[in-house]
């Protein structure tokens, strides 16, 4: 789909099957693929081809990088078409899982919230902050879906405020306040002939407007490229001239963390790690018509890889392995010195 295309013109059929042709080319990237191709599938309205897109993930050969959020999904698209009992079943199949990633949990909590199922809802969202949100740190962006939708969730149901409900206020940056945007009773404002409140829900409108085009503005994190130890020196065997920019891989390893942490420091959010092959860039140099001994390649390279769903969020979740590889948890390996 062109990005120029607007909403209402896309063939979102024709679209699926393009996603679904080029996931056939590309098995590597076939599970980012057929995910969109499902979700063009929803919009079209043939769930149930939907559905059936996300059993063959399911059942595929190979193993799923993210399973829990392909099984959420179907889970949600099942309950949209009448299929309440399996949709429940599946989503209380993924609670007990309790994944480390955020959006099968947002999916869903927001699926629940969906049907009026309020208090599930809140406690869906409240056990996924528990379990992946670090105390006394900032949580990671991939986390803020979960606090804002447990904000909105409580807020319908007229609890108190908590700490993780301060929290979403705090990292929230619109000009309009989560509590107004989380208003119940803002659908009253849309019938009013008061000129001020229909003006004021305007402002909220556009605020939630920031909001939506700030996210889609980066739908993939920025990104760092990591090299395991056997790829980057088969990578530096290849082509010598990379070896001024990978001078040993304990550097590299350094330079990433470094890097992320400055990025972080700076203030930019939304952040990650890809992991190259050296055939996979190869491939990607003869596609732009490069050679792979470019350095300047790389940071393309990496922008590539994120762009087809391949980053690891940084940092990782409090408990989880280190991005590094070693198989030791973060915050005993790379992440020592950010604790």
């Amino acid at each position: 789909m062109r990005p120029d295309t607007p909403a209402e013109n896309v063939d979102h059929i024709a679209e699926a099957a393009r996603l679904e042709r080029t996931a056939g080319l590309y098995p590597e990237d076939a599970e980012h693929l057929l995910v969109q191709a499902a979700a063009h599938l929803e919009l079209a309205g043939d769930r149930p081809a939907a559905t059936a897109l996300y059993d063959s993930l399911i059942q595929s050969p190979g193993s799923l990088e993210n399973p829990h959020l392909v099984r959420a999904l179907k889970a949600s698209n099942l309950w949209e078409y009448g299929h309440e009992a399996e949709a429940r079943a599946i989503i209380d199949g993924v609670r007990a899982e309790a994944p480390r990633d955020p959006a099968p949990w947002v999916i869903v909590a927001e699926s629940l919230e969906s049907h009026d199922e309020l208090e599930a809802a809140q406690e869906t969202f409240t056990e996924a902050a528990r379990l992946l949100i670090p105390d006394a740190q900032e949580p990671p962006y991939s986390t803020h879906p979960l606090l804002y939708g447990r904000h909105r969730v409580r807020r319908m149901l007229g609890v108190a405020h908590d700490e993780w409900d301060m929290l979403a206020d705090t990292l929230h940056s619109s000009p309009v306040s989560l509590d107004e945007l989380h208003d119940p009773k803002r659908v009253w404002s849309l019938g009013s002939d008061n000129p001020a409140e229909l003006e004021a829900e305007i402002s909220r409108l556009r605020a939630e407007l920031g909001t939506f085009r700030e996210a889609l503005s980066r739908p993939f994190p920025v990104a760092v490229l990591h090299w395991p130890a056997a790829e980057l020196a088969e990578l530096v065997a290849a082509y010598p001239d990379l070896a001024d920019e990978y001078p040993s891989h304990e550097e590299h390893l350094a330079t990433i963390e470094a890097s992320l942490r400055e990025l972080a420091a700076s203030g930019t959010a939304n952040l990650g790690i890809v992991t190259g092959t050296v055939p996979s860039y190869e491939a990607f140099a003869a596609s732009e018509g490069a050679s792979p001994g470019e350095g300047a390649l790389l940071p393309q390279y990496a922008t590539t890889l994120a762009a087809r769903g391949r980053a690891v969020g940084w940092p990782p979740q409090r408990g989880a392995v280190c991005w590094c590889g070693s198989g030791a948890a973060y915050e005993g390996c790379h992440g020592r010195v950010a604790v």
